[in-house]
């Protein structure tokens, strides 16, 4: 039982406020008198705002469902339905062109096009080592991945294989001459890569086992230092790569040249998520985000670690350092520069409660806090001052504005400077998605981040329209039209206010981290879109997509796209029903449910049983895929449209979920602590499964986490 220090109109947890008081407050310029009553006040001022508009969107879903109810649907009928969206107030007037104001951004978001990794900041392992993915080494990522086959000669082993240690030199002189070529000639036919020095400056030379000498056509030459090795430091593309040369390296020795390895700047931006990808139900795991955020602002965090026998500590990376080729020190940083993702403002917690014992939002409890241990950065994270703020789950333009003028009153309770919070809109709700314009234009001084997320955005697309009709089979929603306008319409929109030039204009995650050379082969395809930057699952993903970033020139290809015609709104609003023609037989409707019904016991199981919010789960044909709460989302919504509409029945649903139980159990025997769903089907995690489809309609907006988090506390409470 939680024990409850009582403020004036307020009753905030104790084990919170005691770390607010004896971790978070020392150090900092405010006594912790002076910051309960500034807590108290915001929250009082803000939390029946939130309440507002958290009922705004469920009188938008029921007045939109009333018409769907009245009309059918076809595209004949898109100016009634745009017209309608007017009418009620979804769709809001575009603004005039406007230009940002956005102050003090750090180079990492407002010049860098590059990979960006998402990971659970709950978990500490995961957060520290995603902020050492700022650098990372291209051989062991390619050595060590499906990147190389794994078969024949160059088969990965226990010990090392020089065969496909050779394999990698093989990519990595291909992959050089496509996005670091030389002068001329090839890497390929390269002896030696020195730095010379000169009588002002040094300068680097490649040696051709021909005897030319040569240079590197478009990467420039920044410095060099000597660890166990020769490093030489190139930039590209905003982006730095390392040389090491050592030939008494083991894998050096087998290099033509000497290369023994290629360090790659890589996940130069981290997001440390609290929200999608962790399982904070109460007051114990919302401490645990807050306390890693702290430690990671501090440039503390550490984690006790064990590998091959051999017990060690892995800290955060400290700054690279250099000499220029002028003679001249310098450094880089070492770790990825930090953005943090707070809840959303449909989510409550139990850290504080109001007079009456009700959960205040978690969202404004959320950034509060998290601002508050953000004043402990002092330039460790940002070299600006600004704190990043990633802001999910925000339904349109009031939504924004509301979390801005929050921001603005945070800022003045602590005394920062006005605009220091900069936000991140995920672009992830259908509304912001068809008001993005508008919502960038709510937070014009603060933004710095957009992105697109295919599961959020077709979840929420799902329930939008859950009164429509049926939807399409979920693999084909993919290539829908209105999926392939709202990837064009985010950059489109992003281009078009200006958001290139002071943030980051962003792609979805790559799911599947065991499949790194499809990855290779498909996801140049978001630099190519013009984004910025795009999620990966792993540093090994980040080093393998940083290649990508150095074949395509981003800033390039976005004044390329910035003359093209932009998505059209008719396109973006044609919701992916089935065709009234299509009829789908039984079989079908069978694989579409058993391939739901799995994904979401395989995600649901370990989210309750073992508080593991994002994790790789393996499909129904034991493809390991990342899944969170927002591929939970887009399966549940999608069984419980075509319940809804009558394609299957309540029975065949949980028919489907007892067999599909009995599949996970089957994938998880070897998972220690492990409880099985079957035969019982009774536990809470099956039973939580089966709540999130049969209440999949009434659940506001789809989203999952109410349910999520009662099962989650019957666990805990060993119910």
């Amino acid at each position: 039982m939680t024990d409850y220090r009582k403020l004036t109109n307020l009753r905030v947890a104790k084990p919170f406020a005691d770390f607010i008081e004896q971790q978070v407050l020392p150090g900092l310029p405010i006594e912790p008198e002076t910051w309960w009553a500034q807590f108290e006040t915001l929250l009082l001022k803000h939390a029946p705002r939130n309440r507002e508009l958290l009922e705004q969107r469920d009188r938008l879903q029921r007045q939109i469902d009333d018409w769907h109810r009245e009309y059918d649907w076809t595209d004949q009928n898109f100016d009634t339905y745009r017209q309608f969206l007017r009418d009620i107030g979804y769709l809001q007037p575009e603004p005039e062109d406007f230009e940002l104001s956005v102050q003090g951004v750090d180079r990492e978001i407002r010049d860098i096009a590059a990979p960006q990794l998402v990971v659970p900041i709950n978990n500490a392992r995961f957060a520290v080592n995603a902020v050492n993915a700022r650098w990372g080494s291209l051989y062991d990522a390619l050595y060590g991945s499906d990147a190389i086959p794994d078969e024949g000669e160059t088969t990965r082993g226990k010990a090392y294989n020089p065969a496909r240690g050779r394999a990698v030199f093989d990519w990595c002189s291909e992959w050089m001459d496509q996005a670091l070529p030389l002068q001329q000639g090839s890497h390929s036919e390269v002896e030696e890569y020195a730095w010379q020095p000169g009588d002002e400056a040094g300068h680097l030379v490649v040696q051709l086992r021909d005897g030319r000498e040569t240079g590197f056509r478009d990467a420039e030459f920044r410095g060099w230092r000597e660890d166990s090795a020769k490093i030489l430091l190139l930039e590209h593309h905003g982006l730095h790569v390392e040389l090491h040369i050592d030939r008494e390296h083991p894998v050096g020795q087998d290099h033509p040249a000497g290369l023994a390895d290629i360090q790659l700047e890589a996940a130069v931006t981290v997001i440390q998520d609290g929200e999608d990808s962790v399982t904070a139900v109460d007051v114990e795991d919302k401490l645990l985000v807050y306390g890693n955020w702290l430690g990671l602002l501090r440039g503390e965090l550490e984690v006790p670690m064990e590998k091959a026998g051999k017990a060690f500590v892995r800290r955060m990376n400290p700054p690279r350092r250099y000499r220029s080729v002028n003679g001249d020190d310098f450094e880089l940083p070492g770790c990825a520069l930090m953005l943090l993702r707070n809840v959303g403002l449909h989510m409550e917690t139990d850290l504080v409660l109001d007079a009456d014992g009700r959960e205040m939002p978690e969202g404004l409890v959320d950034v509060l806090t998290t601002v508050l241990i953000a004043m402990h950065d002092r330039g460790r994270n940002s070299r600006e001052g600004s704190i990043y703020i990633v802001k999910p789950k925000m339904h349109g333009p009031d939504e924004v504005a509301f979390t801005c003028q929050l921001f603005a009153d945070i800022e003045d309770a602590l005394g920062l400077s006005r605009n220091t919070v900069k936000i991140g809109v995920m672009d992830e709700e259908r509304r912001t998605t068809v008001n993005l314009k508008a919502c960038i234009h709510a937070a014009r001084e603060r933004v710095i981040f957009i992105n697109t997320g295919f599961l959020d955005r077709t979840g929420d697309e799902i329930h939008t329209s859950m009164q429509a009709g049926p939807v399409l089979p979920k693999a084909e929603m993919k290539t829908a039209p209105w999926m392939l306008a709202y990837e064009d319409w985010n950059v489109d929109i992003g281009l078009a206010c200006g958001l290139d030039r002071v943030g980051q204009i962003g792609k979805g995650m790559w799911a599947v981290p065991d499949a790194m050379r499809a990855m290779l082969e498909q996801k140049i395809a978001h630099p190519e879109a013009g984004a910025s930057c795009a999620w990966v699952p792993s540093p090994t993903a980040a080093v393998l997509h940083a290649t990508h970033y150095h074949r395509v020139d981003v800033r390039q290809r976005q004044q390329e796209l910035r003359g093209q015609p932009r998505a059209r709104l008719e396109t973006l609003l044609q919701i992916p029903l089935l065709p009234p023609s299509r009829e789908l037989t039984d079989e079908a409707i069978q694989q579409e449910l058993d391939n739901n019904a799995q994904g979401i016991l395989g995600y649901v199981v370990k989210w309750i049983d073992q508080g593991i919010g994002c994790s790789k789960v393996p499909d129904i044909h034991d493809t390991g895929l990342m899944e969170d709460r927002a591929t939970l989302r887009i399966s549940s919504q999608h069984i419980a449209n075509w319940l809804e509409q009558g394609l299957c029945d309540a029975q065949q649903v949980v028919e489907t979920f007892q067999r599909m139980a009995q599949v996970v159990d089957r994938q998880n025997r070897d998972n220690p602590g492990y409880r099985t769903m079957a035969p019982g089907y009774d536990g809470p995690a099956f039973r939580c499964a089966l709540e999130l489809v049969l209440k999949g309609v009434e659940s506001p907006n789809g989203y999952t986490e109410a349910i999520l988090r009662r099962y989650r506390l019957m666990a805990k409470a060993g119910d």
